[in-house]
């Protein structure tokens, strides 16, 4: 009897602990159209986790669609998307499209209904032809299901032709060629070239290979837009060039169609589209929405629903790129990790990348293996890339920031004496050429000068920018025990004081980072303004004085000093979060605090180093209930490759990455309870007791029992697993109020 009951306990103890560790459907919190509009960018098509094929809409008519739009027509379904881009377009290449009659190669887009997206899901109805689609996708490949009315005129298009436009006079994609091969009335196959695009970058091709569920009737192609019925086959001669099957069709016939992509060639594009085992679209569906919950689940939040709608939708957000072409270079042969879709790392490595070092440590550990084989392939390490090309450094070498965190937090498997070498060619080469590819540019200056002068374009922002990433030299080579390098960069790591005017002076407060000519005068205050901001051309880039002279993440105690000391820093820091300009759209704006452009995402946390985590909970709060929300317009700016939603997920933890170094600054969790499901089996859980939108201040805190009285945490707090407590209250505290320094 015993026994029986000993074997029974335990069989129930066992039952228990699969439950606990059961993985959750998440799917219910997944909004893809959360930030679609209202400049986020995000694609709400369907995707794996860092997957190559993003297959969804793209809108408007032929050679006018920039991908998803709120309004206007449908043009068809492409299999390559970015997320969270500004500016200008990359991508849309391998377009199909189910349509009804005769082929209208001008424009064949129509207008949608009943539009909706879900996880691992795209549907929607064409109007015009009277047929609905749905879309869902694993990593190198799609499945789609079209459904078609009763008839003899039903048609499924592949535009090889297509691909994403802006309306910018910059940053324009171009065509390049194509190739299309229809191989039986079930199975085609070919290829699209197109150069440019966002990061202006070389010509790319995608090659694809589709297989058909049921056989065409009839088939076509077309190129140059004449089309030629019973031709299976059009050869590139840099025009673009298409191919239809056609089928006879019963009221609501379905066809679904299994696209494999590749940028090799069509073999291997054709055991790309093998991935996907089922003809059963739930089936494939429910496999890409396994696959994102298994990443989902590594977190697990208790509290309010519709914050746990845009939590994990953030967190599903971060994980859209970069996208894994691991075996897939098309530039050379490498047994190494291969990823690409920068956009960018400026972006990203202030959250994005830090997330992936908590929850996914592995796949931060292959993309950094991935930076290195370019460097040892290029000669340089990218700041972003796409199509196999990098281009648009925006402000610094921020891939040096992604090895000197990547260094504190004692991630393996890093070749840390080459990245070094790859670092010190950032700072030490000048690029040439066009210095938006790659490298640093205006170093000549920076280098001798000790600032990067007007001569250069975005000459603040580099000065400000190359420091914090001298500082991630000083950080790897300190630790790979290189003193004479480790002294060179830390004078180096100095140099944002060179643009410290102390004479200019605005609401009250003296000294901010100023723009130098070559010569070394200043410009003067009819040339300049602390409100200026600017873009590729300009001296400050997508950020201006009053924002960017918070900009040291590395030498804060220098800059509290600058500022006057604690109180004036103080002052300050409130006066930027709380002074409207005049005229400015506060949409995006909390004062003067843009939260929309990533050089201001640490500023919030700058109050804890001066004893004010109070300020900090305030301002962090407030910026999650006014700028972030569950709608379309969700997301206040591009996401920036999940930098956006990085921001939100972390402060909605309550603590936030000063990347490159291995703490994390506390501001204020959302949570009652959160569960970092670590790698390897630890976990790492923040309680927050009495937590809601009135009690956003942290009375007390605790670490693993044990009283903590100071802002921040370590890495390793984290990684070790165990609790961090806080008591939350509805007024400030007295906790965490001695300066971090």
């Amino acid at each position: 009897m015993n026994i029986i009951l000993k074997t029974c306990q335990i069989s129930v103890l066992m039952l228990l602990v699969t439950m606990l560790h059961a993985q959750t459907d998440l799917s219910r919190y997944i909004d893809p159209f959360i930030g679609t509009e209202g400049g986020g960018n995000i694609f709400p098509g369907a995707c794996v986790p860092l997957g190559m094929v993003k297959v969804g809409p793209d809108c408007g008519q032929k050679d006018r669609n920039a991908g998803w739009g709120n309004a206007g027509n449908i043009h068809g379904f492409s299999h390559v998307h970015g997320s969270g881009l500004g500016g200008g377009s990359k991508y849309g290449n391998v377009l199909f499209a189910p349509i009804v009659g005769n082929i209208q190669l001008q424009d064949y887009s129509s207008p949608r209904r009943n539009e909706k997206a879900s996880l691992g899901l795209y549907e929607v109805e064409l109007e015009r032809y009277r047929t609905s689609v749905r879309l869902t996708a694993l990593s190198k490949s799609a499945m789609h299901e079209y459904t078609f009315p009763a008839g003899n005129e039903s048609k499924i298009m592949v535009d090889l032709g297509s691909f994403l436009i802006t309306s910018m006079n910059i940053e324009k994609q171009a065509f390049v060629g194509s190739e299309v091969r229809i191989l039986s009335d079930t199975e085609i196959e070919g290829y699209t070239r197109v150069r440019g695009g966002w990061n202006e970058g070389d010509a790319y091709t995608v090659y694809f290979h589709a297989v058909f569920d049921t056989p065409a009737a009839d088939f076509g192609t077309w190129k140059g837009g004449k089309i030629m019925t019973g031709v299976k086959e059009q050869f590139d001669s840099g025009e673009k060039t298409g191919a239809y099957f056609s089928y006879n069709t019963s009221e609501n016939q379905k066809i679904k169609v299994k696209v494999g992509i590749s940028y090799l060639g069509t073999v291997k594009a054709k055991v790309n589209a093998g991935e996907i085992k089922s003809w059963n679209f739930d089936d494939v569906r429910k496999e890409c929405a396994d696959t994102w919950n298994k990443l989902l689940n590594k977190i697990q939040v208790q509290g309010d629903e519709v914050k746990k709608k845009m939590f994990y939708t953030a967190l599903y957000h971060c994980y859209m790129q970069p996208t894994d072409k691991t075996g897939e270079n098309s530039k050379w042969l490498s047994d190494q990790p291969y990823y690409d879709d920068f956009f960018a790392i400026w972006d990203t490595f202030r959250a994005t990348h830090p997330l992936y070092t908590i929850l996914t440590p592995s796949v931060q550990v292959r993309v950094l293996q991935s930076l290195l084989d370019i460097y040892k392939h290029e000669g340089y390490m990218p700041d972003a890339r796409s199509g196999d090309d990098s281009g648009r450094v925006q402000g610094g070498t921020n891939c040096d920031i992604l090895f000197a965190d990547a260094f504190v937090k004692n991630l393996e498997g890093i070749d840390y004496e080459l990245a070094l070498e790859s670092m010190l060619k950032n700072a030490e080469v000048p690029p040439g050429g066009n210095e938006q590819k790659v490298g640093r540019g205006g170093i000549p200056d920076y280098n001798t000068k000790g600032y990067v002068s007007t001569k250069y374009e975005r000459s603040g922002s580099r000065t400000m920018e190359y420091p914090n990433c001298d500082y991630a030299i000083v950080t790897v080579a300190s630790g790979l025990n290189k003193p004479d390098i480790a002294e060179k960069y830390l004078k180096r790591s100095k140099n944002w004081q060179n643009l410290w005017n102390p004479n200019i002076e605005s609401l009250g407060f003296k000294g901010f980072i100023w723009p130098r000519r070559e010569d070394g005068s200043w410009l003067n205050e009819s040339e300049f303004s602390v409100f200026k901001s600017g873009t590729w051309p300009d001296v400050f880039y997508e950020t201006y004085p009053w924002e960017i002279s918070f900009y040291a993440l590395h030498d804060v105690p220098k800059l509290v000093e600058l500022c006057g000391g604690k109180d004036r820093f103080i002052e300050r820091l409130n006066t930027f979060f709380s002074y409207e300009h005049e005229g400015w759209n506060q949409k995006n704006f909390m004062g003067l605090y843009q939260i929309s452009n990533e050089p201001g995402f640490f500023v919030p946390c700058l109050y804890n180093y001066v004893g004010r985590p109070d300020k900090t909970a305030e301002v962090v709060r407030r910026l999650l209930r006014e700028k972030f929300n569950d709608t379309r317009s969700g997301i206040p700016g591009n996401d920036d490759s999940g930098s956006m939603s990085a921001w939100y997920v972390f402060h909605s933890l309550g603590f936030f990455p000063n990347a490159g170094q291995d703490i994390y600054l506390i501001s204020s969790p959302v949570f009652e309870e959160a569960t970092l499901l670590l790698e390897g089996g630890k976990k790492f859980v923040v309680k927050a007791k009495n937590a809601n939108e009135q009690n956003i201040y942290i009375q007390s805190a605790k670490l693993n029992g044990k009283a903590l009285n100071e802002g921040f945490i370590r890495h390793q707090d984290i990684m070790n697993g165990g609790v961090l407590e806080f008591v939350m209250g509805s007024k400030p505290s007295q906790w965490a109020r001695s300066t971090i320094y």
